[in-house]
């Protein structure tokens, strides 16, 4: 095999909770994750060595900064590859967004290579080299439905909550996770998401019962200092969503609708407006 291309997908959050703050700075976390249509198309070539990054857009790194890099190289020196590897990547998930853009690509190349180089790698094994890449990086290997505790990288399946239409909207501005930890006050969260109570309505495939209780307690930090979060949150519920969230640290929001067309009406109405909108839906698993 000298070439393989793979799907990476974009995940979005059906509820974000902040347990504490860790000694190592990092904060634990409860949180319910889910895999979206939306994806990145990541094709990996063999070379003779070295890693080469491409990409279609002109603003994401090449070079050793790109997470996807990274990716490659710690496999590569793990796993003793004495070839190289070229990384086309073609970028559809925004940026600096809460989708896990780069993680995902990051994952891609995992697997990739893992088949391309015959490592014969099992899914925990790619997750615990990934969970040294990025906190997102285990659960965009594993893809689907979980619950993620500890940093993001102790991961639980749950039930299928696919096939559910989504919009997806991202506003013209980025937004770093470190700063929104960074601005986070444990104190001041006063209402936190019933997990049990979302586990139980996944898997009752009740989309009204997800949409009406998630919540994100990052949500605070990041509408404090852009407001036009709340304003997309806003206008998804007045086009017809059954409940709208931001997604992981933001800006990206997404509203949860009824059924398909309800999705278009809402994507039709958005697409032209000064947002970057998407009309996708939930996967089952990566694929």
């Amino acid at each position: 095999m000298e070439s393989i291309s793979l799907n990476a997908y974009a995940k979005i959050n059906l509820s974000i909770d902040i347990i504490g703050k860790r000694p190592d700075g990092y904060h634990d976390v409860k949180m319910i994750m889910q895999t979206i249509a939306l994806h990145d198309k990541v094709t990996l070539e063999v070379r003779d060595g070295g890693i080469e990054i491409e990409c279609d857009k002109s603003w994401i790194p090449t070079g050793a900064d790109n997470i996807a890099y990274k990716a490659a190289s710690l496999l590569m020196k793990e796993y003793n590859i004495q070839k190289g590897v070229c990384i086309k990547i073609a970028k559809n998930i925004p940026v600096a967004a809460g989708l896990a853009g780069g993680s995902t690509d990051a994952a891609a190349v995992l697997k990739g290579m893992n088949k391309l180089f015959s490592l014969n790698l099992g899914e925990n094994e790619l997750m615990a080299v990934g969970k040294q890449v990025g906190a997102d990086v285990p659960f965009c290997i594993k893809g689907g439905t979980v619950l993620a505790e500890g940093i993001g990288e102790v991961l639980t399946e749950l039930d299928s909550f696919s096939k559910v239409d989504i919009v997806l909207v991202k506003p013209e501005i980025g937004v770093s996770t470190a700063w929104v930890y960074k601005n986070l006050d444990l104190g001041k969260i006063s209402i936190r998401p019933d997990t049990p109570l979302l586990i139980k309505a996944i898997s009752n495939k009740d989309r009204i019962c997800v949409a009406q209780n998630m919540k994100n307690v990052l949500e605070s930090v990041t509408i404090e200092k852009h407001e036009v979060i709340k304003e997309i949150k806003q206008e998804l519920m007045r086009l017809g969503a059954l409940g709208s969230m931001m997604s992981g640290s933001g800006p990206s929001v997404f509203g949860i609708f009824e059924d398909r067309a309800k999705a278009e009406y809402a994507y039709e109405k958005l697409k032209n407006n000064k947002w970057d909108c998407f009309l996708t839906e939930t996967l089952c698993e990566e694929r």
